[in-house]
């Protein structure tokens, strides 16, 4: 019999969204979605160990459509309320609901546009989508705005509320509905992607299931038929195309982190490059935006058939200009990145040292693993040891921390050779 715990694992990865953003159509009720699709789950890590059901994922939807409707009876919300949602079909067999005619093809991306509503404010439009629809938890969420984990609940709770308060439905947005609410949809499949990417806790640096939603959602959102939407989405769709190109080469057999310039690049996928790279000159053809910045600077990285082959000054120029568009500490402590592979290691750690004084970045593992990582360069093996000490406190990830241990098991083998 296959390992329940995995299975389950697996689909909550793969299917968290899909089942939350059905029964958000179904009920109408973010609450009872959620919590109906955690009992659910819960019901499985514990009915599954002797009894393995034939159709896993149709086990879990039924479950919950059940617990959806305990829910609703155990807040008494009313016979006719009870009533209302048997009609729908929650309390049928498990099958698909009949998908309603919508500009938006898609339940999770309709989940999008529905957060994204212009009564919330943008931070909590994609603290709430990034907890229904990805399933990720609320320090995953609290890493992406660099904020504590205490604030970001009480985003999402007070989103909730809004949400409740004001009687916003789940929406099918129409096609004039968009481009309101395009830029932070974008930011949401971005942030899903990051997460995947570069996960915050786990054995695997990569979940290959959010990257793969994300990009999924990025198709589907350029293919909308909306008026003036922004050629951002283009952008991202290439941005993701071209980080995820890079994915089977970003860890070694180990699971151990290989930094970009030591990459075999053999191993990118290389005809998904060549998707790409058109989709970045056509987004900085119509509008060069922050998205299109990013995505050309990928392009360089991936253009380039050795490291030192790399157009870093053309990367800096791209820096200096999202800098502008769209200032951060976190594009700020890339460009310093670019600085030193310009300008020379010195002046990139003034920069790094001005971001840190400014504090918004102390909490930010990268911050002093960049840090350390020019300093060892230059020799400063103190400083160096200091930075990635820091880093390895703050870092979640496993195989983050394997790197950061290596390094300064590395420093400190270096210190004792020049000691002898």
């Amino acid at each position: 019999m296959a390992d329940p715990h995995s299975t389950i694992d697996s689909l909550y990865r793969s299917d968290w969204g899909k089942i939350v953003a059905t029964l958000i159509r179904v009920t109408g009720d973010f609450d009872v979605a959620e919590e109906a699709a955690q009992e659910a789950f819960a019901a499985a890590s514990i009915q599954w160990r002797t009894d393995l059901p034939d159709s896993p994922r149709a086990w879990i939807i039924q479950t919950a459509r059940h617990k959806a409707i305990d829910l609703i009876r155990r807040r008494a919300l009313g016979e006719q309320k009870v009533k209302t949602y048997a009609a729908s079909g929650l309390l049928r067999t498990f099958e698909e609901p009949p998908e309603e005619p919508s500009t938006i093809p898609d339940d999770r991306l309709r989940l999008i546009f529905t957060c994204c509503h212009p009564a919330l404010a943008q931070e909590e439009q994609v603290a709430l989508t990034l907890r229904m629809l990805g399933g990720l938890e609320t320090d995953e969420i609290a890493r992406a705005f660099l904020v504590p984990v205490s604030t970001m609940a009480q985003r999402i709770v007070r989103a909730k509320h809004k949400i409740r308060n004001a009687g916003i439905p789940y929406f099918q947005p129409d096609t004039d509905d968009v481009p309101a609410r395009l830029d932070a949809v974008l930011k949401v499949i971005y942030l899903i992607f990051n997460e995947g990417y570069a996960a915050t806790r786990g054995q695997s640096l990569v979940r290959t299931d959010l990257c793969s939603e994300a990009i999924r959602l990025g198709r589907l959102v350029r293919a909308l038929p909306a008026p003036d939407a922004s050629t951002e989405t283009t952008a991202l769709l290439a941005l993701m195309l071209l980080h995820d190109a890079r994915r089977a080469a970003r860890v070694d057999e180990a699971g151990d982190i290989v930094l970009l310039e030591e990459q075999d690049r053999g191993k990118w996928d290389h005809a998904q490059i060549a998707e790409a790279l058109p989709l970045v000159e056509e987004a900085l053809a119509k509008a060069i935006g922050p998205l299109a910045l990013q995505a050309a600077i990928a392009a360089e990285h991936c253009r380039a058939g050795r490291s030192e082959e790399t157009d870093w000054p053309r990367i800096l120029r791209h820096y200096d200009l999202l800098q502008r568009l769209e200032p951060s500490p976190i594009v700020a402590l890339n460009r310093a990145v670019a600085v030193a592979m310009v300008q020379g290691i010195p002046a990139a750690l003034e920069l790094i040292d001005a971001l840190a004084a400014g504090g918004e970045l102390d909490d930010y593992h990268l911050l002093h693993a960049a840090r350390a990582d020019l300093s060892r360069r230059i020799g400063a093996k103190a400083e160096a040891a200091r930075g990635y000490t820091r880093a390895l406190e703050l870092a979640t990830h496993e195989s983050e921390r394997r790197f950061l241990e290596r390094r300064l098991r590395e420093l400190d083998s270096a210190q004792s050779q020049g000691g002898l």
